[in-house]
């Protein structure tokens, strides 16, 4: 009996990647999406690969329909893993971010990965054993103006996989990170923008100009996809699997660049910040 896993968001970008990549390599993926029209989108997919997967329909966001749904997937077929890779991008500088949006933000790219190991680690430790892969990104060591609240959620959920790796690590339960760079998931094409004119109305659309550009040349998320199956493969996974040349090369100027240097960087590429011969 192949092993069931479980891959949040999975109707898009690297979710859906992820779900064909696994099934593909025979185990009995569970694909959570928001509706019924995602989910017949993921079997869409699935057919045009050749491949079987199941969809079930959960709003990670809501603490009920998650319980609700994990418990019905766990009734059908013991989890063996789960892959957290729902979560949204919301631009804005810190002051343009209420707190609504704020609180929406670290709900689904923070809260709900953790609710979702409380649900799945009671079977994992009865059983001895299991994976929790959570998907970051590099935005979750490396910090940019005008993505405050994202990079806050993704440096949370770094934080809360590393104490979490450590309390389950002697029940045979498996975590790990995932550290994608840039990839060409669309998640920023759909980013949440401010509404109403601020300071920085010309810093976002350069942001959504460059970004809309780039994904042209952006690599194909079956890369972080293949990276998620090494791990869960792996009889000793890593604890953070950092992918991508621009993650890597980000997160060593980090390391190694003076803040003050790196600081002045960031505002000049995001157009938070000019050069005095420009103002």
């Amino acid at each position: 009996m192949s092993k069931t896993v479980v891959v949040t968001g999975a109707n898009s970008g690297i979710g859906l990647a992820t779900t064909l990549e696994l099934a593909g390599a025979g185990y009995d993926v569970v694909g959570t999406v928001r509706s019924e029209a995602k989910a017949y989108a993921l079997y869409d997919a699935a057919t045009e690969r050749g491949v079987a997967v199941q969809a079930a329909v959960v709003d990670i966001s809501d603490a009920e329909s998650t319980a609700k749904g994990f418990a019905e997937i766990e009734g059908r077929s013991d989890i063996w893993a789960v892959v957290n890779n729902a979560g949204y991008a919301q631009a804005g500088a810190i002051e343009d971010v209420d707190d609504d949006a704020v609180r929406a933000q670290l709900e689904v790219n923070l809260v709900a990965p953790a609710r979702i190991a409380r649900l799945v680690l009671p079977g994992m430790r009865d059983r001895g054993e299991g994976r929790i892969v959570n998907i970051s990104s590099v935005a979750g060591r490396v910090s940019l103006p005008l993505m405050g609240w994202y990079c806050a959620s993704k440096h949370g959920l770094e934080s809360m996989t590393d104490a979490l790796r450590m309390e389950v690590g002697d029940a045979g339960i498996h975590v790990s990170l995932v550290e994608p760079g840039s990839f060409g998931t669309g998640i920023w094409d759909g980013a949440q923008y401010p509404d109403g004119s601020t300071r920085f109305d010309e810093a976002y659309d350069r942001a959504r100009r460059s970004t809309s550009a780039g994904m042209r040349v952006m690599p194909d998320p079956v890369w972080v996809a293949r990276t998620v199956r090494l791990a869960l493969g792996s009889p000793v996974p890593l604890a953070r699997y950092l992918i991508g040349a621009d993650a890597v090369s980000g997160v060593l100027a980090e390391r190694l660049v003076p803040t003050a240097i790196t600081d002045v960087v960031k505002g000049l590429v995001t157009g938070v910040r000019r050069l005095p011969f420009m103002r």
